[in-house]
């Protein structure tokens, strides 16, 4: 009863906002509500991380090995797994990716549960001390807010995937207080088309997420950065060389992080033994080094904050490197050459979070290691290692997600000001074009580039992309055997409505088809009706094409073969159907219409 009540109730709402709403005005309140429930999300989370973080660290001493650390982390991801596997029953891991795919593949429709269970499973991982970031995370959940706020409006699909890029602002902006890094962050990763007629919604989400996000957390910013080294021309060497440095170091975590990954795979057969796995491997690097229990930023803190060799001492805290200065420079290497281990110990072992944090302090401790380093050996003038921090978190962001203008704006938000402007640009850019040398995709949308399934600004590309194959696909055919006579074949051409039959055998392999086109010079000859067979006069197809074929390869099948219609197989060989060059491009005019609409 409370359920159709429910819809009543939504049916009713909805009724009366076609009558008094425009599609325009309501998708402006959407984008409020979005913005303002994303950054609920974020800071609910946030809340969720640091009250289990305290509850079961409180008692740890800061100068002594804390033997409990091998054995929260193992608790927090297998307690995840349980929520996962128990209460979600559904895979939320790669929570931009998904964001991504959805978009890209499934009209940009998310599931109800994930504007909640990304945040459950990630406060539970990250607060017992997973390796692994709460923005991924967020970003799902503020993209499945937009998208599931649109269904229940009925809005079309170009329409849900503005609200998918307006909850996917707010997170950014709501985690960061950083609202153009958050605009440009769906410009860049989301491929988020702005035209005039999106660009105020994504705006509106930006602000009120960064907006309530103050009123959550206080007026500060997320770091308390103060400028003591104005940047100079004498410093750009340097910069453009950890530019460079973050580059390879980038590249470095993607290709180590898909090993990884895959080998964790493999165990997906013996989930407590890929537990057991990742667990040992992740408590054990906590253990030796405390700095990559959690997201990291207190310890990134450190390094942006400090101003003296005791401050930065700091971070080897709770290890067996404690009070230590000859091995600061050691420690904080390791550190940034194992984080990737951990950040993929904790998802492979069924954890949830995401690699946006991990980059940011990979990139922290790899500015701050070069220019430790720079600055003991003297190979030049000064670099403050505060500001090399910030730049090394903007270069392997910005290389990682393939987003430099996000790397840019999201640092320079982050610390209050913009006097790190330029070198950020120079730094950003350096590690950019590196990167791209060697990987053309970012981390989260790898694995959709190698499906054919990501969405990129180039339009027809993008339309191609958002083509479903299942919806072109004309399932209602009639099929004849190898050796059926001419004349059953006359009989059975008589009641086809296409010009056309596909040729099976007992199987269901397609051997090759029976254009009646070709057949008009014999099929009225009554003689022949017993001398041939179908085998004798099917020809084989200009072109088969397979049902995961990406719809780019499909139009370009089409163009080259001239053919008016073609058979599509299974990874069997099986017959699944055929498309019509007609539907194909009737249904490609019709999304380059919807698409281009403002």
């Amino acid at each position: 009863m409370t359920g159709s009540t429910n819809v009543s109730f939504v049916s009713r709402l909805d009724a009366w906002r076609q009558r008094h709403v425009s599609d325009r005005e309501l998708v402006l309140v959407l984008a409020f509500m979005v913005g303002f429930l994303a950054s609920l999300a974020a800071y609910v989370l946030h809340v969720i991380i640091h009250e289990i973080k305290e509850l079961i660290t409180s008692g740890f001493q800061v100068a002594t090995i804390n033997w409990l650390y091998l054995l929260y982390p193992v608790i927090g991801i297998w307690l995840t797994s349980l929520f996962v596997k128990y209460v979600v029953r559904d895979n939320i891991s790669h929570g931009i990716t998904r964001v991504l795919y959805a978009i890209s593949t499934k009209q940009s429709r998310l599931k109800g549960h994930n504007t909640w269970s990304s945040i459950v499973a990630s406060a539970i991982t990250i607060g017992f001390g997973g390796s692994v970031g709460a923005e991924a995370p967020i970003v799902l959940t503020g993209s499945a807010i937009g998208s599931n706020l649109g269904k229940i409006f009925h809005l079309d699909n170009r329409t849900l995937m503005l609200l998918v890029g307006c909850g996917a602002t707010a997170a950014v902006s709501g985690i960061f207080k950083a609202p153009i890094a958050g605009l440009v962050f769906t410009l860049e990763i989301l491929m988020v088309d702005l035209t005039m007629a999106s660009l105020l919604p994504i705006l509106l989400s930006s602000v009120t997420a960064t907006c309530f996000s103050y009123f959550f957390t206080g007026g500060s910013a997320m770091y308390d950065f103060k400028m003591d080294y104005l940047w100079s021309l004498e410093r750009v060497p340097p910069t453009i060389l950890l530019g460079i440095g973050c580059g390879f170091l980038s590249l470095y975590f993607m290709r180590l992080m898909s090993w990884c990954e895959n080998g964790y795979g493999k165990l997906s057969k013996y989930p407590y033994l890929k537990l057991l796995t990742g667990g040992v491997v992740l408590s054990s690097l906590i253990f030796l080094f405390p700095s990559l229990y959690g997201e990291g930023y207190d310890s990134l803190g450190l390094f942006i904050e400090g101003k003296t060799l005791t401050d930065w001492m700091q971070v080897m805290s709770g290890s067996m490197f404690a009070g230590q200065t000859k091995y600061l420079v050691l420690y904080v290497g390791l550190v940034m050459m194992t984080k990737v281990f951990a950040t993929s110990a904790t998802n492979g072992a069924g954890g949830c979070g995401g690699t946006f944090a991990p980059s940011l302090f990979i990139g922290g401790f790899g500015g701050f290691f070069f220019a430790r380093l720079w600055n003991i050996e003297q190979l030049g003038v000064y670099i403050p290692e505060k500001n090399f921090t910030l730049y090394g978190m903007a270069a392997v962001m910005a290389a990682v997600m393939h987003a430099p203008l996000t790397g840019i704006f999201l640092i320079a938000e982050l610390t209050g000001g913009y006097q790190l402007f330029i070198p950020l640009i120079i730094v950003t850019i350096s590690s950019y074009l590196t990167i791209n040398i060697f990987e053309h995709h970012s981390i989260y949308a790898v694995r959709l580039a190698k499906q054919g399934k990501l969405l990129t600004h180039h339009t027809d590309k993008s339309i191609l992309t958002l083509m479903s194959m299942d919806k072109i696909i004309d399932r209602d055919f009639k099929s004849v055997g190898p050796d059926m006579e001419m004349g059953q074949l006359v009989h059975a051409l008589s009641s086809s409505r296409n010009d056309y039959m596909p040729v099976l055998n007992e199987n269901g392999d397609l051997l090759g088809e029976i254009d009646i086109t070709k057949l008009r010079y014999i099929i009225f000859r009554t003689e022949l009706y017993h001398r041939f067979h179908v085998s004798q006069l099917m020809t084989p197809p200009a072109a088969i094409l397979g049902a995961n074929d990406p719809m780019e390869d499909v139009m370009k099948t089409f163009d080259r073969t001239g053919a008016q219609y073609l058979p599509v197989v299974n990874v069997d060989n099986h017959l699944v159907g055929y498309i019509s060059r007609a539907r194909l491009y009737s249904m490609y005019r019709q999304l380059v219409a919807d698409f281009s609409a403002e």
